[in-house]
């Protein structure tokens, strides 16, 4: 019987996996995920329950994580004017994750969206609520890993990972629809492990940031009891750190290069 090899390593032994997609969110920490420079006038708090949030010194951006028994959420939202709660005016536009993200997902798309706030901040650009870049910017990256392209009718187009476990949904047509206007998710399509959602008007910027973060070949860190238990046969596993394998522990290899081109 062939076995993958974490399940003949110690559950407190640290790997290196992919694909991100299915690695599991790593440790859960909001000034890591977040890193912005909190001595230049950003705003952080945090209580005892983990809720956190952070501001933006302009007021315009809020970042919030809470968690939940069941599963918790990131939250970016972006205001055209300053956010002072308790202000309910819905944001211009809003991306949400689930905790259960991989937490380096979470970092890339944050330092995206830092560099967004300092390019307008030192131009006369507006690139938080005015970004011109185009939507195939975040999907062709992953045309080139491989990935599969359906187009619906109804005006939508789903990008699926070569091993179905993971997927990106664009849609394109936005008449007559209040939905997001990207989804993602990782995990059995029936019952995902995460997902995330971006609103309307966000920045296709910090889509492109989210997906080539999602397609990166540079494993992520986790330990072997921190991995989701039924995707894990779909792991490739780099070469484990820290302490010791029971026995002689066969390592996957790395994941095959696709080949290039699109694939329909």
């Amino acid at each position: 019987m062939i076995t993958h090899p974490l399940e003949n390593l110690d559950p407190a032994q640290h790997v290196q996996v992919l694909p991100r997609h299915l690695v599991g969110p790593g440790v859960i920490d909001p000034r890591a995920a977040w890193h912005f420079p909190y001595d230049e006038g950003w705003l952080f708090a945090q209580i005892d329950d983990g809720t956190a949030a952070a501001f933006s010194p302009c007021l315009r951006l809020q970042t919030t994580y809470e968690p939940k028994p069941d599963k918790g959420t990131w939250t970016i939202s972006a205001h055209r004017t300053p956010y002072t709660p308790p202000d309910f005016t819905p944001p211009a536009w809003w991306i949400t994750f689930d905790a259960t993200t991989p937490v380096e997902l979470l970092h890339d798309v944050h330092t995206e969206l830092l560099d967004l706030y300092l390019e307008d901040l030192h131009s006369d650009q507006d690139r938080l609520f005015q970004d011109d870049t185009p939507p195939h910017e975040a999907y062709a990256p992953l045309l080139t890993r491989g990935w599969s392209h359906a187009v619906k009718t109804g005006g939508t187009q789903t990008f699926l990972t070569p091993d179905g476990l993971g997927a990106v949904r664009h849609r394109y047509d936005i008449s007559g629809s209040s939905g997001p206007a990207w989804r993602a998710w990782g995990g059995h399509p029936s019952e995902p492990y995460w997902r995330a959602h971006f609103s309307f008007g966000t920045p296709t910027t910090l889509v492109a940031a989210f997906t080539a973060s999602l397609i990166s070949t540079e494993p992520l860190q986790r330990t072997v009891q921190d991995v989701p238990v039924h995707t894990r046969r779909a792991l490739y596993v780099a070469t484990p750190t820290g302490q010791q394998p029971h026995g002689n522990t066969p390592v996957a290899p790395p994941p095959p290069a696709p080949a290039s081109g699109r694939t329909r």
